[in-house]
């Protein structure tokens, strides 16, 4: 017996709507809430999210490195990388003390900087920018103090030198404003404290944005409290210090405090299998502090939608770390497992660097399909 052409019609209707991704299923409301304190938004999220399952689906389309790469493509360690607006890739060697460029197909380019003290060479490197405004790549050399600015063709054009300043990280906006991890030592007890600093584009000391609690020098301290940050497309600068989950927000140009992100939490302790790792005999001469549970969170990221991807110490079965999302809002939306060491989602591309069970390393670059507006 045929069926009716409305039948029919039905009953493709239904298949199509059974094999289109469904999206993720929600609770009924947010359970969060939002106080006012001043000028500061403060949002406070509860432990669960809005959507129950994953608000992105992620498709690997291009990896560099790993135990088959050949040629360029080959990194002794694989420090960090950064991301062009036409998708090349600056990916440092820490070893090999140069950069490596690849364009976004993952063809080489060229090696920028060598090992070495002169100008154009590297020592140290620790952290790298690009500044949008001028279009150039700057390097921070911790060892050797210093700021180096390069042509993304690799053209070396200049130093800045931070003199006695003990910058251990710095990051750029798109405009040349340095964000940086000073030291400082208190004269009287000897004791080290951290501030996250602005510095103008000479090097002048703008303000001091945040402090880590002091610590005596020449101690190790292993799974505490630190602090990390990064910028926004728009160079906000979102910093957190992982002793509580709380991530703020400051304002470009002004820097001045207008939100925090907080989250409910349980501290996940540090495993037995991870602390045998640093039990060894090599390490019992050491002044190594432990923590018995891990901080809050290890890292973030952002998107260019707005979303705030953190990374905690929660582990999924398939060994990937569960990441908090948060909408622009600052609303906990979803939870969800990735590899770690994510460094942005931009025009629908995810950015990371991975590392398998083996230790080898991978920048890699997935398409992003997002499931929730």
């Amino acid at each position: 017996m045929m069926m009716s052409a409305a039948k029919v019609g039905i009953v493709c209707s239904i298949l199509l709507t059974l094999l289109m991704p469904q999206p993720a299923a929600a609770q009924d409301q947010w359970k969060g809430t939002v106080v006012k304190e001043g000028d500061i938004t403060i949002v406070k999220n509860p432990k669960e999210p809005i959507y129950r399952t994953p608000i992105l689906e992620l498709k690997e389309e291009l990896s560099i490195g790993g135990p088959e790469a050949k040629g360029q493509a080959v990194f002794d360690h694989i420090r960090e990388f950064v991301v062009d607006d036409i998708g090349n890739f600056f990916i440092s060697d820490s070893e090999e003390k140069h950069i490596k460029v690849f364009d976004k197909s993952g063809r080489y380019l060229r090696t920028i900087g060598r090992p070495g003290q002169g100008p154009g060479e590297f020592d140290g490197i620790m952290g790298l920018s690009i500044v949008r405004t001028t279009g150039e790549l700057a390097v921070n050399d911790v060892l050797q103090r210093r700021l180096s600015f390069f042509k993304t063709d690799g053209t070396f054009l200049r130093d800045l030198q931070f003199g006695e300043s003990r910058i251990s990280y710095a990051l750029l906006d798109s405009r040349g404003n340095i964000y940086a991890a000073q030291t400082f030592v208190d004269a009287a007890t000897s004791l080290w404290e951290y501030r996250l600093v602005v510095l103008a584009q000479e090097g002048k000391l703008i303000q001091a944005l945040a402090r880590e609690p002091q610590s005596a020098p020449n101690k190790i301290k292993l799974f505490m409290p630190k602090s990390y940050w990064t910028l926004d497309l728009s160079d906000n600068l979102i910093y957190g210090h992982s002793g509580d989950y709380e991530v703020r927000f400051f304002e470009s140009g002004t820097h001045k405090l207008f939100k925090k992100v907080q989250k409910e939490f349980v501290a996940v302790p540090v495993s037995d299998e991870v602390m045998k790792k640093f039990r060894r005999p090599e390490y019992s001469a050491m002044n190594v502090e432990f923590a018995k549970e891990h901080p809050a969170f290890l890292a973030f990221f952002v998107s260019d939608t707005g979303h705030l991807f953190v990374e905690t110490f929660e582990m999924a079965g398939d060994g990937r770390f569960v990441h908090d999302v948060f909408d622009s809002e600052g609303r906990l939306l979803a939870r969800m497992p990735l590899k770690p060491r994510g460094l942005k989602i931009s025009q629908r591309k995810f950015y990371a660097l991975e590392e398998d069970e083996d230790g080898y390393q991978y920048v890699k670059r997935y398409s992003v399909t997002w499931k929730v507006k």
